[in-house]
């Protein structure tokens, strides 16, 4: 039998909340007074701690100095650079303590990279030119660039890409560094990434991959993330690599999951599953891709059908297109000082000051070795640029290398069949820009402009050369239209070119130049 506990002489008192909160009465300074009934009482403050009760969270401005900005007032590329700056990144995670307001802000980690290059022709000047912007695009993909290191060879190595001993030497790096990421600048052949990865014993990434990372960060349109996805998995498909049992068969033949009868024959490998299961994705992207590029030829032949001319920006990355476009045309775009900023493209309705409609689209931005993969991705958004009647090429002054990053341009353009297209080189960023180097530009290149799309600096030109660029109408006209005609003198304006107008007592008599359609519904009222 067990002992049953022993009974205290009297009854047990009842416990209650109100003695036990009597109880604690003078633990702290300010004492709670119980007075009617428990709710109440924690309701209940004193008048006086308001006053003087101030939030630690208080700011030394007041809350409508620190933030008078109406949200619907911040145009969509404001906002989708607060979004972009809200994942912003932050160089170390230490302590849980210090990392609070790291986690509110959703900072991520930086990866630590060490950056490999292999210099076969050109100056020295053009292998730092070309390491720099490979750290460029490392910072803007998210990490933090730790040390640089090229080499000097006639052609990179077929096996480890830089050579056994710089390996080692890279190895070394990466060790005292404290690395996590070696990012080579060139594409790498599947043998050489899996050798490097086996040798430095850390995650091996090429230029392509790079690239490729920072579109898909930046790609929101539902094309744009469509045409990066299809160049991803074309990229993966020829880097597949199996792991240990990765490479084991499947079970082939009859069976359902276990060897045995039936469980023998060669079936298949997991990695050629993994193939077999991209090419079905890369198929299925194509066909949403074909359906998508549908939608934007519609939208193009309605603009040749309205004979409404069209006028694409081009140029190297960070060259201040998306500023251009805004500066223009008011579009609003995102502008950022990174490379790739803006991947979809944005087409703007404008006029000249003669009041003609015409387009001006944003396009995507170049890069020395762009992938051609991505290229090929990118063929149905780059059409814009090879379809348009005239090409503002847009070119950093502030660039170390300006003329590089025109030969670079002018490479993809002729990729894609828009190298006949006339061009007008916009050398932007003048306000930062050596005079020097501007005018070196502007004598080998005779048909450009100078401009700074951040402090207005030669807009009026830029503006009056591309008015004085766009296809005129063919065929001439001299009419006297009846003031009942407003509706034709409305097309005058915004699709012909007019030499003369003049308001008589008969009528409106127009002087000028109109496309074919409009010039046959004239032909009535000609005099």
């Amino acid at each position: 039998m067990t002992n049953a506990p022993a009974q205290p002489n009297g009854p047990a008192p009842d416990f209650t909340l109100r003695d036990a909160l009597d109880a604690t009465r003078g633990w702290d300074d300010e004492a709670i007074e119980l007075d009617g009934t428990l709710d109440a009482d924690v309701a209940t403050t004193d008048d006086d701690t308001d006053d003087d009760f101030e939030s630690g969270y208080a700011d030394d401005e007041p809350y409508d100095e620190w933030d008078d900005t109406d949200p619907e007032e911040l145009t969509v590329g404001a906002q989708e650079l607060a979004e972009r700056h809200a994942l912003r990144r932050v160089a170390s995670l230490r302590t849980e303590l210090e990392d609070i307001t790291e986690v509110e802000y959703r900072q991520l980690r930086l990866e630590k990279v060490v950056l490999v290059g292999v210099w076969t022709g050109g100056t020295v000047t053009d292998a730092e030119n070309s390491m720099a912007e490979l750290a460029l695009l490392a910072e803007t993909a998210g990490s933090e660039v730790l040390e640089a290191v090229f080499q000097r060879r006639q052609s990179p190595d077929p096996a480890t890409f830089i050579g056994r001993g710089k390996v080692e030497a890279i190895r070394e790096i990466v060790q005292a560094t404290g690395a996590d990421t070696v990012i080579c600048d060139g594409e790498l052949a599947p043998s050489q990434l899996r050798n490097l990865e086996d040798k430095i014993k850390v995650k091996v990434v090429d230029r392509t991959a790079l690239i490729l990372d920072i579109f898909a960060q930046h790609a929101k349109s539902k094309e744009g993330q469509a045409q990066v996805e299809l160049a991803q998995l074309q990229y993966m498909k020829q880097r597949l690599r199996g792991w240990g049992g990765n490479l084991s068969r499947q079970a082939g033949g009859r069976a359902a999951g276990g060897d045995g009868i039936g469980g023998r024959g060669p079936g298949e490998t997991k990695i050629e599953t993994d193939r077999r299961r991209i090419n079905t994705k890369i198929a299925k992207l194509r066909r949403e891709l074909k359906e998508m590029r549908g939608t934007r030829d519609v939208k193009r032949q309605s603009r040749r059908r309205n004979h409404i001319p069209s006028v694409a920006i081009a140029g190297y990355t960070n060259a201040g297109k998306s500023s251009l476009l805004n500066r223009l045309t008011d579009a609003g775009v995102l502008v950022e000082d990174a490379l790739f900023a803006t991947l979809d493209p944005t087409t703007r309705r404008t006029t000249t000051s003669d009041g003609r409609i015409y387009t001006m689209s944003d396009t995507v931005g170049f890069v020395r070795h762009l992938p051609h993969g991505l290229v090929e991705a990118f063929r149905s958004t780059l059409e814009e640029v090879a379809d348009s009647d005239l090409l503002l090429h847009v070119v950093d002054g502030s660039h170390p290398d300006p003329e590089g990053q025109i030969a670079a341009v002018r490479e993809v353009l002729a990729e894609i069949g828009a190298d006949k297209v006339p061009e007008i080189i916009v050398i932007n960023k003048a306000d930062a820009a050596d005079p020097l180097v501007i005018s070196r530009l502007r004598a080998r290149e005779p048909h450009s402009v100078v401009v700074s799309a951040k402090t207005g600096e030669g807009m009026e030109a830029a503006l009056a050369t591309i008015e004085s660029e766009l296809p005129r109408p063919q065929v001439e006209f001299d009419v006297l239209l009846p003031y009942e005609r407003g509706d034709l003198v409305n097309r005058i304006h915004q699709e012909a070119e007019i030499g003369s107008l003049e308001h008589t007592g008969d009528g409106t008599l127009v002087e000028g130049r109109a496309n074919a359609d409009l010039a046959g519904e004239l032909e009535a009222y000609a005099r």
